[in-house]
């Protein structure tokens, strides 16, 4: 009977037991950072410097601070600043991840971020070794990473490739002024596929997502090309079709 004597007694126990009295895992932060250098999609990486894993490639992060983050997102903002030197203009919530044989320290829960930024607003910082941006190939890179970083990166790249059919995100990736072509180039990098220019057009102004510079032009190799930027930064905005389906 919920009403019993020995319900009420166990009840009352449980409501006394202090939390502490749990054995807890850690918990850490994981980012994946990603952005646009040399016609590539990149990653950043850090070597490394203190066991485990030490000398090896892994994603940047670090442990939760319960004096310093009032949240996770907020642990994840504190370790973009330190390993990139700036705030992401886009931050999402990947996913968690958690066993007893992620980590050999131990029981450690992960919570991933992934963040897109343009490549001439990171500044490389950060107590590593060393810290480098590597190119991505199909869904990861082309060396070994530390723990069960090969498996986050490829799956923040699906979701980055599949946000990327049906919403404005690429254009974290640029500079605040862009041109047409290189907002379409920034989407054929990522999706790994040519797009029909004239159906990508079509889709962005759908979306209503850019206003044009007046004035302004690019020099480039043939005729000078127009300026945009995003609309509002703060709005998602989202292609009534999905962008790649007139791939040349």
């Amino acid at each position: 009977m919920n009403g019993s004597p020995t319900a009420a007694g166990e009840a009352e126990s449980l409501r006394r037991r202090e939390a502490s009295w749990y054995e807890k895992p850690s918990f850490t932060v994981e980012l994946v950072i990603f952005t646009v250098r040399d016609q590539r999609l990149q990653v950043l990486l850090i070597k490394r410097a203190e066991p485990p894993a030490k000398g090896c490639w892994a994603l940047p992060g670090g442990f939760l601070d319960p004096c310093r983050d009032e949240s996770v997102e907020a642990c994840a903002v504190r370790k973009l600043v330190e390993e990139a030197g700036v705030r992401a203009p886009y931050l999402e919530q990947l996913k968690t991840y958690g066993s007893r044989d992620r980590d050999p320290r131990g029981w450690i829960v992960t919570t991933v971020y992934f963040a897109l930024m343009a490549s001439d607003s990171v500044r490389l910082g950060g107590n590593q070794e060393a810290v480098r941006w590597a190119p991505v190939r199909g869904d990861g890179v082309t060396f070994e990473l530390a723990f069960d970083h090969a498996r986050i990166l490829a799956d923040a790249v699906e979701r980055l490739r599949s946000k990327l059919e049906y919403t404005h995100i690429a254009v974290h990736l640029l500079p605040e002024e862009f041109t047409l072509p290189e907002l379409q180039r920034t989407y054929e990098i990522i999706l790994q596929q040519s797009l029909d220019k004239s159906s990508f057009r079509r889709r962005v102004a759908q979306a209503d997502m850019l206003e044009e510079i007046p004035g302004k032009l690019r020099d480039g190799s043939g005729r000078p090309a127009r300026l945009y930027r995003f609309r509002d930064y703060d709005r998602q905005t989202f292609f009534p079709r999905s962008i790649s389906r007139h791939a040349r």
